[in-house]
């Protein structure tokens, strides 16, 4: 062991006249583990917002949308095996997009229709989980007339538990969606039909559980009066790294009647703002971390000023201005070092607690969630200990110089 780190180690302990300069060392260093603890957990708790928001968000919306200009698309059984050829792609669903009007005789709302697939392998890999009554499975069954001598239902919708709420329903019961047709020669009319409420969805997002309903694609088709055509066809990739190099593939191989629209280009203002916020918190939590190393400023002059006759006599057996130096930079760094390693580790027992106890609550019909969300990121407790250990050595830098430039011969004869 080099002999300023022995020298470093030993004037960390305690004694009786320097106890004082003890102490601060001590709350110099809970202040570095407070900083970096707190940092840690902030960044994984807006990690957490960010990676729910998206998830949510992509599962009620397409990762890489293909869209034909001004008309239906009729061949999309052709574009949907050209697209799912490519390795980054996971599946593909069309879909079908209307509008209408649902009432129960309890409530009365407006939606939008989406018309899918609902034994697609996509459709169920992403909704399995928000489903809280009924499946997507239920939306292919037929079904019998409830009265004796009335129109059976025409199929089932999945709405969402707001939308369930407002209309006063359950799964079984009876809704009437009315839609506007437009026909070929321009003329608007109407057309209305009776469904049951064969699932009830929660996604957590208030605003699209109040508007959104599934139908099965090929009732969808005739009840809108579509014919064979969708009006769009989403891709799911495997990764979502692999979005751009797929749109620009799909732009290459699709004919250029074809649009290609990523989740990126509608998600830019969320993910900027998300990002704007993880760089605003991380520089507040790390003036935290700054004023830890101010304090290690004062202690370490503290320890200068109260080791001056052991740096002349270290000196005078000939020990260089470096050597001298970095005895006060090995003892910051031990400081800064210890509170790092113990904030990192207290931030990891709070991400741990949160994630598993879940003991904030948030307010569901805000955040859409009701505990806080955690997403643990290896790479940031990372950066946050490189950073905090370069904001310790910067604050060793003056102490240690003061000290290197300490002459022995006025040290003595003071």
């Amino acid at each position: 062991m080099r002999y300023e780190l022995t020298i470093a180690l030993r004037y960390l302990r305690t004694r009786r006249k320097d106890g004082f300069i003890s102490v601060t060392t001590l709350f110099t260093a809970i202040g570095v583990m407070i900083g970096v603890a707190a940092l840690v957990i902030t960044l994984s708790v807006m990690g957490g917002f960010e990676a729910s928001l998206k998830q949510r968000v992509l599962a009620l919306s397409f990762q890489i949308e293909l869209v034909k200009a001004g008309q239906s698309i009729t061949d999309y059984r052709e574009i949907q095996e050209k697209t799912a050829a490519l390795p980054q792609v996971s599946g593909t669903e069309p879909i079908l997009i209307g509008q209408g009007m649902l009432s129960s005789g309890r409530g009365l709302g407006g939606v939008v229709v989406r018309g899918i697939e609902p034994d697609n392998p996509v459709i169920t890999s992403q909704w399995a989980g928000y489903m809280v009554q009924g499946s997507f499975a239920d939306l292919l069954k037929t079904y019998n007339p409830t009265v004796p001598g009335e129109a059976p239902p025409q199929g089932a919708i999945a709405i969402g538990l707001t939308l369930a709420k407002k209309l006063k329903v359950k799964r079984g019961d009876l809704v009437r969606v009315i839609v506007p047709i437009v026909g070929e020669n321009g003329q608007l009319t109407a057309r209305n039909g009776t469904f049951v409420v064969g699932a009830i969805y929660d996604s957590g997002m208030t605003l699209l559980e109040s508007n959104l309903v599934f139908m099965d694609l090929l009732r969808a088709q005739n009840f809108f009066g579509r014919g064979n055509g969708v009006d769009a066809i989403d891709v799911h990739l495997k990764s979502l790294d692999d979005t751009e190099n797929v749109a620009r593939m799909l732009r290459q191989m699709l004919p250029p009647t074809y649009r290609v629209r990523t989740w990126i280009q509608y998600n830019q203002s969320a993910q900027a703002g998300f990002a704007m916020l993880k760089r605003v918190y991380s520089m507040v939590l790390m003036l935290l971390i700054g004023v830890a190393a101010f304090n290690l400023i004062a202690t370490l002059i503290m320890v200068v000023m109260e080791k001056r006759k052991d740096v002349a006599v270290l000196m005078a057996m000939g020990a260089t201005p470096g050597e001298i130096r970095r005895v006060f930079v090995f003892k910051g760094l031990i400081v800064g070092g210890a509170g790092t390693i113990a904030g990192l580790v207290l931030g990891a027992i709070g991400c741990f607690a949160l994630a598993h106890y879940h003991f904030i609550k948030l307010q569901r019909e805000v955040y859409g969630m009701s505990t806080l969300p955690i997403a643990v990121d290896a790479i940031s407790f990372v950066w946050v200990a490189i950073a905090a250990m370069i904001l310790c050595l910067l604050a060793t830098i003056y102490p240690a110089r003061q000290a290197s430039r300490e002459l022995p011969v006025e040290i003595f004869r003071a």
